[in-house]
């Protein structure tokens, strides 16, 4: 179980619940370590839990028939996932992939579906999640089709700082530059020639080991 101080730094809508709704929940939550290159969840399983990542990166995504990698989102500290399928009752349809060591947070079935039916605080939550989360994933699409590379690696970062979906990630994210090549589909030596144009351009800084991100505004609205 997570502690109660853990709950309430890593786990951002715990503040919107009322007390006794929160204690419900964190008592409902346990974290699992996660180490790199492990798949948490292949397409077809079926997970009894809502999902949050405390600390690391996640990859969602799948795998075409010709064995060729695509990523859906890159899930960053503080974002939480699958609620759909939970509560359509059905199979995950993606794949999730730990880019790093990664801590996450699991929120047991029967603990999601009484905050459901009888938190409004947490159904309001849930549907402001799954509105940004469906705009995020139609942008994708117009983005894959008629963005360059440089665009769709400055998109992708910037989807990692979105402040509904994540918004513990702040400004500085920890990632390697093979991690965003992952995430935006090129390789590593392309992630780094394009995170250098970002940085002359004055939107990003590159530091060892992660990005701080200098102007997020212009890093969304890149290739426009």
């Amino acid at each position: 179980m997570i502690s109660p101080e853990q709950f309430l730094s890593s786990v951002f809508w715990a503040r919107e619940l009322p007390e006794d709704e929160r204690e419900r929940a964190r008592r409902g939550i346990m974290l699992r370590i996660l180490e790199p290159g492990t798949y948490f969840i292949h397409r077809g399983d079926r997970i009894d839990n809502w999902i949050g990542v405390v600390s690391g990166l996640l990859r969602l995504g799948s795998i075409t028939t010709s064995g060729k990698a695509v990523t859906y989102a890159g899930l960053p500290p503080s974002c939480w996932f699958g609620e759909g399928s939970l509560l359509k009752d059905e199979p995950r349809q993606y794949d999730v992939l730990a880019l790093r060591r990664t801590q996450v947070a699991l929120l047991n079935r029967s603990t999601f579906f009484w905050l459901f039916e009888n938190s409004v605080a947490f159904d309001r939550l849930l549907v402001r999640l799954i509105n940004e989360r469906l705009g995020q994933f139609i942008a994708q699409v117009e983005h894959d089709r008629t963005l360059d590379s440089t665009g769709k690696v400055a998109r992708s970062l910037a989807s990692l700082f979105n402040p509904v979906i994540s918004p513990f990630v702040g400004s500085h994210i920890d990632i390697s530059q093979e991690e965003i090549g992952l995430l935006a589909g090129v390789s590593r030596p392309v992630a780094n020639r394009i995170l250098q144009e970002l940085e002359k351009a004055g939107l990003l800084r590159n530091e060892s080991g992660g990005v701080t991100i200098l102007d997020l505004e212009k890093l969304r609205g890149y290739g426009e």
